[in-house]
């Protein structure tokens, strides 16, 4: 039987490929979340309802693409691939360890290199998660890790670097952040908002106006800014790139509503826009922390960002709105959705919470709910 791996598939997402995806898992869970491709095309149908066999469903699968089966951690989809295989289809694929493994692959992408840094971005495909290492000399900074550090260790030690800085722009409500165990075993100093409550050692951000290393001069762009915590930043490095958390997406801003405090955070949000980011120049590279559609938000150089200028002039809430305006639409659009397990999530993030592997995976599982689409 033949096997697909989440790396494979990630680049065939990458490439824009034509893909034809068979869901075995229950309707609710893929309508809540899928591997997204452009040029796929799907069919769901439970597991359970193919167990006598697939012919009720051949009819609707293709004979002239690519099929992988995709079910929640591999072993339901290689019984059905051998159930295609045996009804005469040649290119069917198993998905290796299901969604649990496209849940948990990083896509590293190069985003920028000049003569005194070099960035990678951190593609968290199957979650819309970003994270980053900003490489100087001999060191490296991390930002906004997932807990995958054996990643970020990895290319530490291609690059023949040591990481020595770690930050966090909030605390994460939709996924388990790396930092502090990346900080352990590392021995970086890790950063992070006092205001967001931590219970563990960690440097506060709010002491610190800038971090610097090596040739990087790191800027924390420090105010009150919205999301699910009350305390987020944006990292502005060497006046070139602007690590921008959850505040600026490519494609919309942060959502202010997660905190029941809507009108309050998104006042916040508005000083952030108008006053902080208003100040910095137009070509400066925007790097985000998660995005919604890497289809529309990847660019041509195969990360998620942009030019601040593009991002502005596409957003209509970046362009001269008044504040009570602003703050009229924002609680007008706020979502009541919130993400999944997002208060487990954020007590472990706080250190109030401690879960083994398994449960931290059963609690990132599903996509990412973090920005305010509306305001493309």
């Amino acid at each position: 039987m033949k096997e697909m791996t989440v790396q494979q598939l990630t680049r065939k997402v990458l490439n824009k490929e034509n893909v034809f995806i068979f869901d075995v898992r229950n309707e609710s869970d893929f309508n809540d979340w899928k591997i997204e491709g452009e040029n796929f095309e799907y069919l769901n149908v439970p597991y359970f309802e193919l167990l006598e066999g697939v012919e009720e469903v051949k009819d609707r699968i293709p004979k002239d693409k690519e099929i992988v089966v995709v079910c929640a951690k591999g072993g339901s989809a290689a019984f059905i691939a051998e159930q295609l295989e045996e009804a005469g289809f040649d290119n069917v694929y198993t998905l290796v360890g299901g969604m649990k493994a496209w849940s948990e692959h990083l896509h590293q992408a190069k985003v920028y290199e000049d003569d005194k840094i070099k960035v990678y971005q951190f593609i968290r495909v199957g979650k819309g998660c970003l994270s980053y290492m900003v490489i100087s000399g001999n060191e490296a900074l991390v930002v906004d890790p997932s807990r995958f550090i054996d990643v970020y260790e990895n290319v530490a030690k291609e690059e023949g670097v040591n990481i020595t800085h770690i930050v966090d722009s909030h605390l994460h409500a939709d996924h388990i952040s790396g930092g502090r165990a990346l900080a352990e075993r590392t021995g970086a100093k890790y950063y992070l908002m006092k205001s967001e409550g931590a219970l563990f050692d960690f440097e506060p951000l709010e002491a610190h106006d800038k971090i610097e290393f090596e040739q990087v001069q790191l800027e924390v762009l420090a105010v009150k800014t919205p999301g699910h915590t009350p305390g987020s930043v944006s990292f502005f490095v060497n006046q070139k790139l602007l690590f921008s958390g959850d505040t600026i997406f490519v494609g919309g801003l942060g959502r202010p509503d997660l905190g029941g405090k809507v009108a309050e955070w998104a006042a916040d949000l508005y000083d952030t826009v108008y006053e902080k980011v208003a100040t910095i120049a137009d070509d400066v590279i925007v790097l985000p922390a998660h995005y919604a559609n890497l289809d529309e938000e990847m660019n041509k150089d195969g990360y998620i960002g942009d030019m601040l200028g593009n991002i502005r002039a596409r957003n209509e809430m970046m362009q001269n709105k008044q504040k009570d305006e602003f703050i009229e639409i924002v609680v007008q659009n706020a979502n009541t959705e919130t993400p999944p397990n997002f208060e487990d999530i954020v007590a472990i993030n706080r250190g109030q919470k401690v879960v083994d592997a398994e449960q931290q995976q059963e609690l990132e599982i599903g996509p990412n709910r973090c920005a305010l689409h509306h305001t493309h």
